[in-house]
Parts: structure tokens; C-alpha cells; sequence
């Protein structure tokens, strides 16, 4: 007896978004709620976890403030210093750039990607470092010029590492843009900067919020380069949670940060959406 059509999209879609759904169950999920269960235990004798049910953790979270401020605050500058460089790179390339010479420098963008960031960090480091653009600034008179192990060396390290993720979803949004929208624009007598901020930023706007989310959603989380280029004295959250789970085996304390951690991010994704949705006059912008 063959099955009635609706059973049968009903036994595709099942086919097609369970593996999904069980992927994410699996390593999404179950960790997430037994880092919640962590969360709310204590910390055993030895180290680790021991069963209990307290809130100690959480209104202990002031102990780490310096990382939850560093976090809160460089996350935020980051990304804008990193929408400030990006976007005039993305408009370039989307609608500047000849197509036989946009695939190239958009290439050049990616490139970056293929190497390591530890590698790329490393090598800020010796350029932030003694030997490096201190070492040239002596030549000329300037002596005592310390870079690395400041919050500028830190957003220097931020703005390279994630200037990609930045461009990339501005890049993707300007290039949907209607051409006939700028040629109509200068027809009716609208100078550049009229036509800029009238049509072109309004409709790059959904790939701005794009950028802006991502690359703020992953600074939170951020410890290499705070590690390497902060050296030890600008500490995140990412910085902090290392610590606890593999150091001080605070099991229970590293868990309730890190499920504040996620509160923040799912804050900052749903204020951002509300942002896009408010600006872009639909419903229907994607962030991730």
C-alpha cells in the first residue's frame, strides 16, 4: 500500500534534518546542560565537580570582573574597529573593483584564512615585540616605545585576525545591491555622499549587522590573542575559563561563567537581529 504524499515529505524531511538534529543534540546540547548542572554544583576537594545545588557560583562571578570588562569592552571596540576597516575594503571590492580584478582581491582577503592564527599571532608578536617596530623606532629617536602586552596590541591582533569575517558579509551585501539605484541617484542630481548614506549604507546594513554579530559573538570567547599579545595582563572571559577548568579545576565556577558567557552572546545575537529587523524594514535578515 503506498504511503499518502503528506506521510512521504513528512519521512524525507526526517531523513534530510535528523542527522542534523542529532549532531547538534549530541555535541551542542548534552554539553551545554551538563556544563549547566556544573554550574550549579561545588568544587570537589581534589579539583573538578562535586554534586550539589548552590548559587554560590554565580554570585561569585564578581571575582572575575576584570575579564568580564576586559571582555565587555575590547569585544565591542574591536568589532567596530574592525567594521571601520572593513567596510571601505568591501564597498571597493563590490562596487569599485572590475570583475576581472574583484575575484583576485577578494582571494587576497581569504588567504589569511589559510594559514593558522597561532602562526599569525606569533608573528605580531615579534613585529609588537623588542626586536621589532620598537626596535625601529630607536633608530629615530624614540626610545621606550612598548606595544605587546597592551590593550593595543590586543586590538591590533583582533582587527587583523577577524577582518575577514568582517568584509566577507559586507562584500556579500553590497554586491546585491541594484546598480540602477546609484545611476537613478546621480541622475536626479544626489551627490555621492547623498547617495551613500541614502542607499548604499541603508541597504549594506543586514551584512553590517552580519559582521558586527559574528565578529562580536566571537571575540567573547576569545583567549589566544589576549594570551599571546596581552601577555597575561588583558584577560577575557576566554582567558578566565581556561584558568578554572585547567588550572585552578574550578569545574563548577568555570561553568557558571561560561553559561553567562552564552547568556551575553544569545543577548547581543538577539539585540543585534532587533537592530537589522528595525533598520532593514523586514524580517527576513539572517545573522549567522
Amino acid at each position: 500500500m503506498p504511503l499518502p504524499h503528506a506521510t512521504k515529505r513528512r519521512l524525507i524531511t526526517a531523513a534530510l534534518v535528523g542527522p542534523a538534529s542529532v549532531w547538534l543534540f549530541v555535541f551542542l546540547v548534552l554539553p551545554f546542560i551538563a556544563i549547566i548542572v556544573f554550574a550549579f554544583g561545588e568544587r570537589a576537594p581534589e579539583g573538578g565537580y562535586q554534586a550539589a545545588f548552590t548559587f554560590e557560583q554565580f554570585a561569585n562571578l564578581g571575582a572575575r570582573s576584570a575579564a568580564f570588562v576586559n571582555t565587555l569592552i575590547l569585544a565591542p571596540i574591536g568589532a567596530a574597529a574592525c567594521l571601520i576597516v572593513a567596510y571601505p575594503v568591501a564597498y571597493y571590492l563590490a562596487v569599485k573593483a572590475s570583475p576581472q580584478r574583484r575575484l583576485l582581491l577578494v582571494s587576497l582577503v581569504v588567504v589569511p584564512f589559510w594559514t593558522s592564527l597561532l602562526v599569525r599571532t606569533y608573528a605580531w608578536m615579534y613585529l609588537l615585540g623588542a626586536r621589532g617596530i620598537p626596535h625601529l623606532f630607536e633608530f629615530v629617536g624614540i626610545e621606550n616605545v612598548r606595544l605587546i602586552n597592551t590593550p593595543g596590541a590586543v586590538l591590533l591582533g583582533i582587527v587583523y585576525g577577524y577582518l575577514p569575517l568582517m568584509i566577507m558579509p559586507i562584500y556579500v551585501s553590497l554586491e546585491k545591491l541594484d546598480r540602477r539605484l546609484l545611476e537613478a541617484s546621480a541622475d536626479l542630481g544626489a551627490k555621492p555622499i547623498s547617495t551613500f548614506f541614502g542607499i548604499t549604507l541603508p541597504l549594506s546594513l543586514p551584512g553590517v549587522m552580519t559582521g558586527v554579530a559574528l565578529v562580536t559573538i566571537l571575540l567573547l570567547g576569545e583567549y589566544l590573542i589576549p594570551q599571546l599579545l596581552g601577555g597575561g595582563k588583558v584577560f577575557f572571559i576566554g582567558n578566565a575559563l581556561v584558568d578554572l577548568f585547567l588550572q585552578s579545576r574550578n569545574w563548577p565556577f568555570g561553568s557558571a561563567i561560561a553559561v553567562t558567557l552564552v547568556v551575553v552572546v544569545v543577548i547581543v545575537l538577539l539585540v543585534a537581529m532587533r537592530i537589522a529587523w528595525r533598520v532593514a524594514g523586514t524580517r527576513q535578515v539572517d545573522l549567522i
